[in-house]
């Protein structure tokens, strides 16, 4: 398998997920003619994406998702509630057929990838994250998180990489220009996590065969690569659990270019 992120931050994100036979990507928040630049980049192009992955309907998720679809015929797979709201918005006229509905703790299959989605406290319609399996490997997009429960911990076990929110840090968030009913979304559990708990949650998934982790969708008010890295390391070192933060590599998923190929 293979994890790479095309873009993550908050201003947009698409991720690509794929094995030697299907390729997905999750969330289309970029234009077209950047997530083409990121397939070629993988040898790659939009013909050969097999599914499109919805997490939910927020614009830095689907700003590009219109465009990509309809020119390939890629089918869109999301949940109803996401769909619905989906067909509110200005994506343009989309092909009969194109949304494929899929419910949250039930497993589906596009050709040897098995994709089981995982529902995720975000003020959204419906959202999920996914955890993306091919026979004995598997790969976890977990962004946009108010909070973290065992349920989220569960899904995102033994794991062979792992792409998680680290949102903003708090301080940054509260002493900054956001408007105060902003600052209370995002701080909310329902809105986005700050590096402090991306750590924390991250020291509940570690284990000995972690390959890579990526820290994505980074606030570009709020937060910054080099401190979304070191709090997250911080939490990992001096958290409650065996490893050290040098033991995995960590490393922060690019706003404006293409991460590096983690291979699985």
């Amino acid at each position: 398998m293979r994890l790479c992120s095309i873009a993550s931050g908050s201003s947009g994100n698409c991720i690509y997920v794929g094995s030697d036979n299907a390729h997905l990507l999750v969330d289309v928040g970029i234009s077209g003619k950047r997530v083409e630049q990121g397939l070629n980049s993988l040898d790659l192009t939009g013909k050969d994406i097999d599914g499109i992955l919805i997490t939910h309907e927020h614009s830095d998720h689907i700003k590009g998702l219109g465009v990509i679809a309809r020119k390939h015929h890629i089918p869109v797979y999301a949940t109803g509630g996401t769909v619905d709201a989906l067909s509110r918005m200005n994506l343009g006229k989309m092909p009969e057929g194109i949304f494929h509905e899929i419910r949250e703790d039930e497993p589906f299959e596009i050709k040897d990838l098995t994709v089981n989605p995982f529902t995720i406290p975000h003020d959204a319609a419906q959202p999920v994250g996914y955890r993306v399996e091919c026979g004995e490997q598997s790969v976890g997009i977990a962004t946009d998180l108010g909070k973290y429960n065992e349920y989220i911990v569960e899904n995102l076990q033994d794991l062979d990489a792992l792409l998680l929110e680290a949102n903003h840090d708090i301080r940054m968030l509260q002493v900054g220009k956001y408007p105060y009913y902003l600052k209370q979304r995002i701080l909310g559990d329902r809105g986005h996590l700050s590096n402090e708990n991306a750590g924390r949650l991250l020291c509940r998934l570690l284990h000995d065969n972690m390959k890579a982790i990526f820290l994505g969708h980074l606030s570009r008010e709020n937060n910054y690569e080099e401190l979304a890295y070191e709090t997250v390391c911080s939490e990992v070192t001096l958290g409650d659990n065996p490893y050290k933060s040098r033991d995995f590599k960590i490393q922060v998923a690019k706003r404006d270019c293409i991460s590096e190929v983690i291979t699985v």
